[in-house]
């Protein structure tokens, strides 16, 4: 069975984006984007990108974006958003092979999704050699992860998973989630994310890395329930302290930003 693939055939990801709780994640991610991009039009590359909420948005904006999709449902959903737009392509396939695009080809190589369903070091480092290998010198690689701990605190405990969760042989002893393709998401932490940037190191640097969502996934029924004034507020709030290395741990999503040396 492929479980990706039935998962976002049935799962509503764009409505999950346009909710307040999803948007600040959005519009985290936007808000770091824009930052590298500056003022000029550029090449961008994006690997995993869902029904093309950030893709479609970039190239409404002027950018050449590129748009790789694993899973049919998504891509489908997204080529019949893309009509009369002439600055985007679309492309099915995969974070590990990105043959069809030759060696330093983008400005702006984002990974925001993929890393979410990569279980093997083989497989991540795979999906990060060639990231950095399809990006200009210079150019910056964003990647996304979804953090261990959020789940820890709702799933395993505040839902009352843990001991399904102990008995399946899911956590290890120090509660970092183990996850196979049928749980559909690999959990990290920062030590992890830091443990596959170190097989880069003289390929790429950190720039930062930011919680994209923070205590919003805590807080989903709250946040969605606010008016907009209070929500600017959060979002206020979030973009204080979404950089605070204390917090990052704590978040659903993060996006760790690097730049090709």
């Amino acid at each position: 069975m492929n479980y990706i693939e039935n998962y976002y055939t049935n799962y509503d990801e764009e409505g999950r984006l346009l909710r307040r709780h999803g948007r600040v994640e959005y519009l985290t991610t936007m808000k770091y984007i824009h930052e590298l991009l500056g003022d000029s039009k550029k090449k961008i590359l994006e690997v995993g990108a869902g029904t093309g909420r950030y893709s479609i948005a970039l190239a409404k904006e002027g950018h050449q974006v590129d748009a790789l999709e694993y899973t049919i449902h998504n891509l489908e959903i997204m080529n019949s958003k893309i009509e009369g737009i002439q600055n985007i392509r679309t492309h099915q396939g995969t974070a590990l092979d990105l043959s069809r695009f030759a060696d330093e080809s983008f400005d702006l190589t984002m990974v925001l999704g993929p890393m979410y369903h990569l279980y093997t070091k083989e497989d991540k480092q795979k999906a990060m050699a060639e990231a950095i290998r399809v990006t200009k010198k210079g150019g910056h690689i964003l990647v996304a992860y979804c953090m261990n701990e959020q789940t820890i605190f709702t799933y395993v405990f505040k839902m009352g998973n843990l001991w399904d969760c102990v008995e399946n042989n899911m956590l290890t002893e120090d509660f970092l989630c183990i996850s196979e393709e049928k749980d559909l998401f690999e959990l990290v932490r920062l030590e992890n994310i830091d443990e596959l940037n170190a097989q880069f190191s003289e390929e790429v640097e950190r720039i930062k890395i930011v919680a994209t969502d923070g205590a919003t996934s805590y807080m989903r029924e709250t946040i969605d329930a606010m008016d907009e004034k209070t929500f600017e507020m959060w979002l206020k709030y979030h973009f204080t302290v979404c950089e605070r290395m204390d917090l990052i741990g704590a978040t659903s999503h993060s996006l760790d930003i690097l730049r090709k040396r």
